[in-house]
């Protein structure tokens, strides 16, 4: 029998003494600052400054898409603020918020129709909101029910990918295939600053490229993968730049300006369906909120990581600029915002009309046609319920 080597005397590990937590937090501070000013000298693209005033008058784009893109952004957050009073009433599941990544979603995927495809990640409700994704059946996949487990057959959306950086190389996939078929129809994939460092994100990137895929990367940048900040999963402070180790574009721009997202992302398509190949473009953000309604960001971030972006709100920004510009009146915006409302409570009222799935319901959409198997296991399932 081993014997421990630890003395009598030992109680476990040793709390650090109030020095030691001083100069830790000195040190993350000081890492932190380095970061930020690092990543504020790279270049970042910027139509409309936070204060709403507007640094390049020459590239606005049309008073009707402007208010749309308001409009789709207040409908995005009108979902993550209510998702939040239902996941507390138990009429929703643990979601993923995104409330202050608006632009960066609805700017982005604006810049699609309904023939191109999309690739989600599981924080990119809005942005398939913004392509058509119908409220009720996002509701419904987050309640995880069957009535949102599949698209509907007019929208080219892949569920929300739990699984980190798997749904690049699945994009690029459907764009060669688009482009075999001799469409104009293009990809576009989501993936976060943490996925970025995956095998998939750069096999996707290599892939495409080679390959002249007709397909948008968009690589959001909001500081932080789960727990861990963007300076400490890598040196990186310009992560556009990794589109020129495959020879494509990479852009990076304000991810909370969504006349900029729009204007890049917009760019970025005509080129693809020009036949010019994939774009990278990192979109700069931040999580504003916690990893999911369930996460408690206080454990691992501090006040002085989340400073100054309230005064970024890419709603806010926008919205500003439209008031300024004489486009948004204040009644105008309140016909709007009663509109939203509207439009989602009667969505809740679909959801919560939705019968109640059968136990062999999460078979169902796992191949077009059920295998043997499948079906084997489909009766065994109903069988053991009906006992």
């Amino acid at each position: 029998m081993t014997q421990s080597t630890s003395s009598p005397h030992d109680s476990g590990p040793r709390d650090p003494s109030p020095r030691e937590s001083a100069d830790t937090a000195s040190a993350h501070d000081a890492a932190r600052a380095a970061y930020e000013t690092a990543q504020a000298a790279e270049d970042m693209f910027q139509i409309v400054a936070p204060d709403g005033t507007v640094a390049r008058p020459e590239l606005l784009p049309a008073p009707e898409i402007r208010l749309e893109l308001y409009r789709q952004m207040r409908r995005a957050r009108h979902f993550d603020e209510r998702g939040w009073v239902l996941y507390r009433q138990g009429r929703l599941g643990v979601f993923p918020p995104f409330g202050g990544m608006e632009a960066s979603q609805v700017g982005t995927a604006a810049a699609l129709t309904k023939d191109d495809w999309l690739f989600p990640t599981y924080r990119d409700t809005g942005a398939a909101l913004t392509l058509g994704l119908p409220i009720a059946r996002a509701i419904a996949y987050w309640r995880t029910s069957p009535h949102g487990w599949h698209m509907p057959d007019d929208l080219k959306v892949l569920p929300f990918y739990i699984p980190i950086a798997t749904q690049y190389p699945h994009a690029v996939g459907a764009a060669l295939a688009e482009k075999r078929k001799g469409t104009r129809n293009v990809a576009m994939a989501f993936i976060g600053d943490g996925g970025s460092s995956e095998g998939d994100f750069h096999e996707a990137l290599n892939f495409a490229g080679a390959l002249d895929a007709p397909c948008v990367f968009i690589l959001q940048n909001n500081g932080w993968a789960i727990s861990v900040p963007t300076r400490a999963q890598t040196r990186a402070t310009n992560l556009s730049r990794r589109a020129e180790g495959y020879g494509i574009p990479g852009v990076r721009v304000d991810g909370n300006d969504a006349l900029a997202t729009y204007h890049v992302t917009a760019e970025a398509v005509e080129r693809a369906r020009s036949g010019g190949g994939p774009t990278l473009i990192e979109t700069v953000t931040y999580r504003v909120k916690p990893h999911t309604v369930a996460d408690d960001p206080s454990r691992y971030r501090t006040d002085a990581d989340s400073a100054g972006w309230d005064a970024k709100d890419p709603v806010l920004r926008l919205r500003t600029h439209l008031l300024q510009g004489g486009l948004l009146t204040e009644d105008s915006e309140a016909a709007l915002l009663s509109g939203i409302a509207a439009e989602f409570e009667a969505a809740l009222t679909e959801a919560d009309g939705y019968p109640d799935p059968t136990p062999e319901e999460i078979l169902d959409h796992v191949f077009a046609e059920p295998t043997p198997q499948l079906r084997k296991q489909r009766e065994q399932i109903r069988a053991e319920a009906q006992q």
